[in-house]
């Protein structure tokens, strides 16, 4: 690694989209960025070799996971995250929050955090601001959350109000946490479900106590697209223009697209990856589901423009084949072809953004689904 220090720069705007370029001491992340999602420090069915060569500037990995298995200070002996999956790019590390919520067993919360017991095998743990923040430094990841709580929406204005304040006590504690870590950083969490007034009281406290990038938390989580972008663009003009702005789990290409047009950076999600391993692939032309029976018989590759081998030199017959027989093969190719397409989708929409031609390039993109979809492919959702 340089001395080089973690920095963000914008270099063109085109309307409210931000191309730009997030320095670390591991290399540049190139914006808009998607993050291949790394949970348990592996993009499930890649190599990580592979993973870069798609395009992959940057992977997730996560606080929760990685401290039940095979835990931080073990992953920390054998010399950091990065060594131990063979990764030497940035990686951003989730704080466990959301893991927490979502699949832990009889959990309880208080001011302190939370003591829950594993989704594995039931053990007993803690995890607080100063917790997640300790691991994530064990695990030298080179992005760090903020650990915050995340509700699951729609939810009660009262609800969120409370987890909001939560989450901003606990980003203070957080922040204190990480202390001094040259060429690292740490984003906040802006919080506040889907209520304005609340999203920009938790935005304008996180600038107060000044983090390194912001994320935007708590969406794609089961509300209309519309109520996802309206909040983005409620919270954008309270974020400082000079730090990157995260979207956490989002979303499918057409989240993507309309996220960044608002200025959002960077995303992760698992959709990319989980769509592959169950015989879906997007592209191009849309969503195409393998495991209909009209690819039976079609000869033609997924994309032939794709940089994905497996999308360009195989029959679509061939990977249905694959997929209707469980075989594991398809699980790798698919993802492959998932990743290749979200990462072009991001070069494309940085190419135009440097041009100023991004409302052409997404019109384009959507042209291609519509295409597909009246040649038959599945509506892109």
């Amino acid at each position: 690694m340089t001395e080089e220090r973690f920095a963000f720069t914008v270099e063109r705007n085109d309307g409210a989209a931000r191309l730009g370029v997030v320095t670390t001491p591991r290399g540049a992340i190139r914006t808009p960025a998607f993050m291949p999602v790394g949970t348990a420090a592996t993009v499930k069915a890649m190599y990580p070799g592979d993973v870069r060569a798609l395009g992959a500037d940057i992977v997730l990995a996560n606080t929760y996971h990685l401290m039940l298995a095979p835990g931080a200070e073990r992953v920390a002996a054998l010399g950091g995250l990065h060594k131990f999956m063979n990764w030497p790019h940035p990686i951003l590390t989730d704080s466990g929050g959301f893991q927490v919520m979502s699949l832990a067993k009889l959990r309880k919360l208080d001011e302190r955090g939370v003591v829950f017991q594993s989704h594995i095998d039931g053990s007993r743990h803690e995890l607080t601001p100063e917790r997640a923040m300790e691991i994530q430094r064990l695990l030298g990841s080179d992005i760090q959350m903020q650990f915050d709580e995340c509700v699951r929406l729609p939810c009660a204005r009262s609800e969120a109000e409370r987890a909001m304040r939560l989450s901003l006590r606990w980003a203070e504690r957080s922040k204190t946490a990480f202390g001094a870590q040259p060429g690292r950083a740490i984003f906040g969490i802006v919080q506040g479900g889907v209520d304005a007034e609340l999203r920009r009281e938790s935005a304008r406290e996180l600038v107060r106590l000044g983090f390194d990038g912001y994320a935007i938390g708590g969406l794609a989580v089961g509300e209309p697209q519309a109520e996802m972008l309206a909040t983005i663009e409620t919270v954008m003009p309270v974020l400082p223009a000079d730090r990157p702005r995260y979207l956490m789990g989002v979303g499918s290409p057409d989240d993507l697209l309309q996220a960044l047009s608002r200025g959002v950076d960077m995303f992760d999600c698992v959709m990319p990856t989980r769509a592959g391993r169950h015989g879906m692939v997007f592209t191009r032309h849309g969503r195409m589901n393998l495991r209909n029976a009209r690819f039976a018989d079609d000869p033609r590759p997924i994309d032939e423009t794709s940089r994905a081998p497996a999308a360009r030199d195989y029959p679509r017959a061939y990977w249905r084949h694959l997929v209707k027989s469980g075989e594991i093969l398809a699980m790798m190719a698919l993802t492959a072809i998932n990743l290749a397409y979200y990462q072009e989708l991001m070069a494309g929409a940085r190419s135009a953004i440097a041009e100023r031609r991004l409302a052409d390039y997404i019109a384009t993109v959507k042209a291609g689904w519509d295409e597909g979809e009246r040649s038959g492919a599945e509506k892109m959702g």
